[in-house]
């Protein structure tokens, strides 16, 4: 059962010290809206596979890839401006550390920053990545462990306020893609206790500044 360490939106300052080392992990999750410093940090002090989505505070890190062991953007040689030894997730699926991890980064649209999708442009996100799931699936027979989004679904654990309303296309996602958990962000609790909630089966949990999880691989969900 890997033992995950997620974060997202808020810097927890222990983390930024050797006392992240006690964390005993097996990968690394990020929901996107931290300072790639500290995510850089959090990749050479723990040594383990770090995954993110970005936010939509976060730089545009869409169009990248590794060709040869070189970062191109439409054909031409470009440096990444994402953190160093992280993996960007977003409208992807990889498999890391024994977890099937699929991502949608960004939040609602509501002014013209990067990482920011209308419903409608998200809704054909989730169509693209709920193909590739299936894809895999009728390969391999395994499913998606983890959906990681930086904003929640509308109306489980957003906001009314219009930057943190949740996508209604994410109830689409869950029921097409069928994660065992749903991990995101961006929805700040500013003291209050956040429990995980459900749809449709699918355990969702707000992990804003940290959370340590237990993942067992194949729907056990999270504890």
């Amino acid at each position: 059962m890997p033992k995950v360490l997620t974060v997202s939106d808020e810097v927890i300052e222990s983390l930024w010290t050797d006392q992240v080392r006690h964390h005993s992990v097996d990968l690394v999750l990020a929901a996107g809206d931290l300072p790639f410093d500290y995510l850089e940090y959090l990749a050479s002090a723990l040594e383990r596979p770090c995954v993110l989505v970005p936010g939509n505070h976060d730089a545009d890190l869409s169009g990248y890839a590794r060709v040869r062991g070189m970062w191109v953007r439409s054909g031409f040689p470009a440096r990444w401006p994402g953190p160093q030894g992280w993996v960007d997730t977003d409208g992807r699926i990889v498999d890391v550390a024994g977890l099937r991890i699929a991502g949608l980064g960004g939040s609602i649209r509501y002014n013209e920053g990067p990482n920011q999708w209308t419903e409608r442009q998200q809704a054909r996100r989730v169509k693209s990545l709920a193909r590739a799931a299936q894809r895999r699936y009728r390969r391999d027979g395994r499913g998606v462990d983890v959906l990681l989004t930086h904003a929640p679904p509308l109306g489980v654990g957003d906001r009314p306020d219009p930057p943190h309303q949740g996508f209604a296309c994410l109830h689409d996602a869950v029921r097409r893609i069928q994660p065992a958990i749903l991990l995101h962000g961006h929805i700040h609790p500013h003291g209050e206790h956040v429990p995980d909630r459900r749809l449709n089966g699918t355990q969702v949990i707000n992990t804003v500044g940290y959370k340590v999880l237990d993942i067992t691989p194949g729907g056990g969900g999270a504890v």
